[in-house]
């Protein structure tokens, strides 16, 4: 399946590993890009050092095309983005702000950047800021949310860009890959399915949790900051809730989440840590390596868009 972007990437499946903090690292980056698409690692809060170290690790494992997201509201974004350029990465996915400000180093490095956007405003932004390619994220998506959903979200933003638009927030199989193709996309963007992946290192209570979830199971915190996330719900979900209710102040809010993404991650703290995976987790019921998830997404989709070429 060639299109735009696995030309723009120089990968072989239209498929990119979402940019999730404290999981997607060098073990899953490099399984992702081995498979065919592009791995991704999540630069989220790490120090700029760990970035980089991430990196070269990864490229001990592949050899194929390696991306870095870079979130732009971190306190130390100009620093890995200088990382980014000494270590010769050629793809960066951004997300939380504007790219603008790295747009010309990027560009004079030959680094294709691609930001993930919540609406056709923000897409039509980023292209008139040099963006190559956008990624639509729709609210079905784990972690940190939009308010439209993918399937209103995807042909709204490719009728709005001339650039590739990469879908991404509620695909996990064939099916979803081939409704993005249809309704415009190029390539896909996923993320929870690749949280059970056996060269995923997130903690196996983390990973029982998404293979046991529910079509139900995830809800949506932080909307009252300004800032929702989708996760799985748990003890600690339910009291943010409950103080959102309350009218509590961001400050209260934001300690009760404080180290909890890592807790889930880390140790397996599936009761008070934040469990990020999105509505798509119900269809997730095994773990598979990269390679075998994303070959098992294809095969399904070209059946299904063969069957409509026909």
């Amino acid at each position: 399946m060639k299109t735009r972007v696995t030309a723009l990437l120089g990968i072989e499946k239209p498929v990119i590993q979402g940019g999730m903090a404290w999981v997607a690292e060098h073990h899953l980056a490099a399984a992702v890009s081995e498979a065919g698409g592009l791995g991704v690692i999540a630069a989220a809060s790490a120090p700029p050092e760990v970035v980089r170290s991430e990196i070269r690790k990864a490229r001990e494992l592949t050899d194929k095309p390696v991306g870095v997201n870079i979130m732009l509201m971190n306190p130390n974004a100009d620093e890995v983005a200088k990382v980014v350029l000494e270590e010769g990465i050629k793809v960066v996915t951004t997300g939380a702000g504007n790219p603008a400000r790295f747009m010309k180093e990027f560009k004079k490095a030959g680094v294709k950047v691609i930001p993930v956007v919540a609406s056709t405003a923000m897409a039509r932004l980023m292209e008139r800021s040099g963006a190559d390619a956008v990624i639509a994220e729709g609210m079905e998506a784990g972690g940190h949310i939009g308010s439209i959903t993918t399937m209103c979200l995807v042909p709204q933003v490719k009728d709005a860009v001339k650039i590739p638009v990469i879908a991404a927030g509620g695909i996990g199989d064939g099916r979803g890959f081939a409704a993005a193709f249809m309704l415009g996309a190029e390539a896909v963007q996923m993320g929870t399915g690749f949280l059970v992946a056996k060269e995923s290192v997130i903690h196996e209570n983390y990973k029982e949790k998404v293979i046991k979830a529910k079509d139900i199971d995830s809800e949506i915190t932080g909307t009252s900051t300004g800032h929702p996330i989708r996760q799985i719900r748990n003890q600690m979900s339910r009291k943010y809730l409950s103080l959102e209710k309350e009218g509590a102040g961001l400050e209260e809010l934001e300690q009760l989440t404080l180290g909890s993404l890592r807790r889930a991650v880390v140790e397996g703290d599936v009761v008070t840590g934040t469990l990020m995976a999105g509505q798509i987790a119900g269809l997730i019921k095994k773990e598979q390596t990269c390679r075998e998830i994303m070959d098992e997404v294809l095969a399904q989709a070209q059946e299904l868009l063969s069957r409509k070429e026909a």
